[in-house]
């Protein structure tokens, strides 16, 4: 015989402000944090808190700019060879390749200009 619990009065769903799910998001995402440990102390499950990441990040999400070091030491010296250097692409839309021999100032607004 097996046993079942009927639970009634009201529902259980609750319902978290933006500012609640932001606390739990930061708290969630600090270096060396345990999702898991995280959701217990909330009482929340981790699927929860993935589901408001990803519905957040394409909120907060940009285009991500790596440091880019250009080296002027060689600036004089022709390039023999044809392939390039650095290729930079933003999306599925803009592809931005950049040749050994292009001048730094051009390479540099030009990144700028990316943004």
């Amino acid at each position: 015989m097996r046993q079942i619990t009927v639970m009634h009065g009201p529902e259980r769903r609750r319902r978290w402000t933006d500012e609640e799910r932001l606390r739990i998001l930061a708290e969630a995402g600090e270096p060396g944090a345990c999702v898991a440990d995280v959701a217990r102390r909330h009482d929340i499950s981790t699927a929860r808190i993935y589901t408001w990441r990803n519905k957040l990040r394409p909120q907060i999400a940009g285009p991500q700019f790596a440091e880019a070091v250009v080296d002027v030491g060689d600036a004089g010296l022709p390039v023999s060879e044809p392939s390039p250097a650095i290729v930079v692409e933003v999306g599925n839309k803009v592809r931005m390749t950049i040749f050994p021999s292009a001048p730094a100032a051009l390479v540099t607004t030009t990144l700028k200009a990316l943004r």
